[in-house]
């Protein structure tokens, strides 16, 4: 027995003389250190080095979107526009010794007012997509690029019932944006917004499609939003938002927020409609849609009762403008207007739309319901007057 003790006791000094060399030159071989840090306070567990990549060794394994952020990024410029506005003049600004010291320099300060935005490189001839009311009524108006260059911008022409505005900078080996289908968008859809948020320089922000078609807002009279939960603050506006592979999809215009913060509904045009709009400002300097002067209302249950009608499908002609192209097709007050063109309205914003995607000087059929029968008018389509933005969104 004592024999067999002393062999026991042998062993076991051997076995933990062999654990105390392995634990001092190669712990990572004991299996119970392996997860072990911090002096045993936390158990963590760490990645084997570098992110494991594809095959092709160009991107992560995971998901990640840092391929379109890289591909869209340098398309974002940042704009910076300053206008001379009217301060009331000190009584101080006329005694001489008080300007000598003191005044040029002070009445100058007091009557610049700056303000910054995001704008989207779409050509390499220099023309940037912006909002309108990021640049309207500016003096000056200054890109700054991502790779640190920045041009003074000239105003090519605006549209501020859809909210955009064309610039354009003298500069060579500008980057353009790759255009997106919208078509192709669903709901669910990942994208990322790219701006210059609160001034704070260059970002990216991840969210879904939430909303596709959005009308009825009040921000524009043309409406078309793409809703996204991708963060939007103040300084993004005219930004992009791009899809997962970083092609254009939309410009940031606008967010609902009761703190002015993002509280994930913002609202984008579509690259469609901007595109549309981009073209004719290249072109003609400004944006031609139809119109036939009227003021009309939705047709609700109660109005469908009163006018016996069969469904509140229609709008309601509620005003003719005097020598307008309305007027003078014989349109009166009171007519329902159920058709333009042979294609139903259904309602006020469908209408306008159609109208304003006619020619003028074409002449469009309207068919209109009136006392309980069904007229059928021709009316030479006039062009829509130029519309000031009453309040910068």
């Amino acid at each position: 027995m004592r024999k067999l003790w002393l062999v026991f006791a042998q062993a076991t000094t051997i076995a933990l003389a062999v654990l105390l060399v392995v634990s001092a030159l190669r712990p990572d071989l004991l299996p119970f250190t392996r997860q072990q840090a911090n002096n045993g306070v936390v158990t963590i567990t760490e990645s084997g080095g570098a992110q494991p990549r594809s095959t092709s060794g160009s991107a992560p394994l995971h998901p990640s979107f840092s391929a379109a952020a890289n591909k869209a990024m340098p398309s974002v410029v940042n704009i910076f526009t300053s206008k001379q506005v009217k301060t009331p003049r000190h009584p101080f600004m006329d005694d001489p010794l008080f300007r000598r010291f003191f005044g040029d320099q002070l009445e100058d300060d007091a009557q610049r007012s700056s303000s910054l935005g995001s704008g989207v490189i779409v050509g390499a001839e220099g023309f940037i997509l912006t909002n309108n009311h990021v640049i309207e009524a500016a003096d000056e108006i200054e890109v700054a690029l991502n790779d640190g260059r920045q041009a003074v911008a000239t105003l090519v022409g605006t549209d501020p019932e859809s909210d955009l505005a064309v610039l354009r900078i003298q500069m060579d080996q500008l980057p353009a944006v790759t255009f997106g289908r919208v078509e192709s968008l669903q709901v669910g859809d990942v994208v990322l917004a790219i701006g210059n948020p609160f001034g704070v320089g260059q970002t990216v922000t991840m969210g879904i499609v939430s909303a596709l078609g959005r009308t009825h807002l009040g921000i524009n009279t043309f409406e078309n939003f793409i809703q996204t939960d991708a963060a939007i603050n103040p300084g993004n506006s005219g930004g992009a938002l791009v899809d997962s592979e970083g092609n254009l999809v939309g410009i940031n215009t606008a967010i609902y927020s009761r703190s002015g913060g993002s509280l994930g509904i913002g609202f984008a045009i579509p690259v469609s409609l901007a595109r549309q709009v981009m073209e004719q400002i290249i072109q003609t300097g400004s944006v031609t849609r139809g119109w036939i002067g009227v003021e009309v209302q939705d047709i609700t249950p109660e109005l469908a009762e009163s006018f016996k009608l069969a469904d509140t499908r229609g709008v309601l002609i509620a005003g003719v403008v005097r020598g307008g192209p309305a007027e003078r097709a014989g349109v009166k007050p009171g007519d329902v207007l159920v058709e333009v063109q042979g294609k139903p309205v259904p309602d006020s914003f469908e209408m306008l739309n159609t109208v304003a995607a006619t020619r003028p000087g074409d002449v469009a059929k309207l068919t209109v319901l009136r006392g309980g029968e069904r007229l059928s008018l021709d009316l030479t389509v006039g062009r829509r007057p130029s519309v000031r933005r009453r309040e910068p969104g």
